[in-house]
């Protein structure tokens, strides 16, 4: 984990970089520093690999002060990608990716499974690719390479400048989700600057919004999305992504469904769900609390049982929770009715598979970049 505590950078000059900047980059997470040009998104960035010092503040790094870390040292312990990419043109693809693991003196045997290993993570054949000097390569290529090379030395903690945005734009979505995919393995800490907020979106776990060296808004994208904290963030954004947020819990879900109790018949669940034209329906104990969901399905095809033994143990969405739970709770199950419970879990509503469908389209859309 990264924090970085009451950090200020004044340049000779004059010129205050960063003001007051407080972050925590949490490990395992891809953090993505965004805002217009001269915010200072690149000089955060920067300061956690000391290519730039900071004025005032402290940086901390598993609890140990940056400043206490020599500096050679500190930036081999970080990977690194930056948008030219900075690959060796008289080098092959394997000393390329190889540079850093040789500095540190690992054994011959090592760096070559190390290296053979990350190309096959980014779907290179190692016998096609090892070989190879960058010019061979394609811009997308050159930036997978770009990317594993910082890899290669097994960092906890990889930097990311601007690193898609000289490709092409199909290149560049295809890298985007290669980084998603390649995060699950991995589980660095990883801090991406960009100016792309279609960027930002479709892979941060934390989105950090900065405007003339501060920190205007930090958070997921979804909650960003739904709560901009100011107009400066609403107009960064822009209006046709907000339109496209996760809406709340309280504005998807229906307040019109009656809850069966636990003692009903099947044939009295079957009623009640067709009367209100519902899939499944939520299932009560005698004070009125949530204790789980049968669907219409199951209750037609057990008619001889009792309510108890075919209800479904469904966890509850708060009605209090943003609409990004939605994601999580689904499971990717696209048909499900979800029960909307309130603090003392009593069934306050549902929200109807349709709609959730709606949403969650609606929501990827948003996810793989698009309007």
């Amino acid at each position: 984990m990264i924090q970085l505590s009451g950090i200020h950078k004044v340049y000779d000059d004059g010129f205050q970089a960063l003001k007051d900047i407080n972050l925590t980059f949490e490990e395992g997470k891809i953090n993505v520093l965004i805002g217009p040009s001269g915010c200072g998104k690149t000089t955060t960035m920067k300061l956690l690999n000391r290519l730039t010092d900071y004025t005032e503040g402290q940086i901390t790094i598993y609890g140990k002060d940056i400043k206490q870390i020599n500096p050679i040292q500190l930036r081999r312990q970080m990977g690194y990608v930056i948008q030219n990419i900075g690959l060796f043109p008289h080098m092959t693809i394997y000393d390329n990716v190889a540079t850093v693991p040789k500095l540190l003196k690992w054994d011959k045997q090592k760096i070559k499974t190390t290296v053979d290993d990350l190309l096959r993570m980014v779907n290179l054949d190692p016998e096609v690719y090892r070989g190879r000097y960058p010019a061979e390569l394609s811009g997308g290529q050159q930036q997978r390479i770009g990317v594993i090379r910082a890899l290669a030395a097994e960092p906890s903690t990889i930097l990311m400048d601007e690193p898609f945005s000289a490709l092409d734009p199909i290149s560049r979505e295809q890298l985007q989700e290669e980084l998603v995919r390649l995060q699950k393995e991995i589980n660095k800490t990883i801090v991406f600057v960009t100016h792309d907020m279609d960027e930002a979106i479709k892979i941060a776990d934390q989105i950090i919004i900065m405007k003339s060296g501060q920190v205007v808004q930090k958070g997921s994208p979804e909650e960003i999305l739904a709560h901009p904290a100011n107009d400066f963030v609403r107009e960064f954004i822009g209006e046709d992504r907000l339109q496209s947020v996760v809406p709340s819990v309280q504005d998807l879900m229906t307040t019109e469904c009656e809850a069966i109790e636990l003692t009903s018949t099947i044939d009295a669940a079957i009623q009640s769900m067709s009367q209100q034209k519902l899939s499944a329906i939520p299932v009560v104990d005698g004070d009125e609390k949530y204790i789980g969901m049968i669907d219409l399905f199951s209750a037609l095809q057990q008619r001889d049982k009792e309510v108890k033994e075919i209800i479904i143990d469904k966890k509850p969405v708060p009605d209090s929770a943003h609409g990004e739970l939605l994601l999580d709770q689904s499971n990717g199950n696209q048909q499900e009715t979800l029960p909307v419970v309130s603090d003392q879990n009593e069934v306050v509503g549902i929200i109807k598979s349709e709609k959730l469908l709606e949403v969650l389209q609606r929501f990827y859309q948003l996810k793989r970049g698009g309007k």
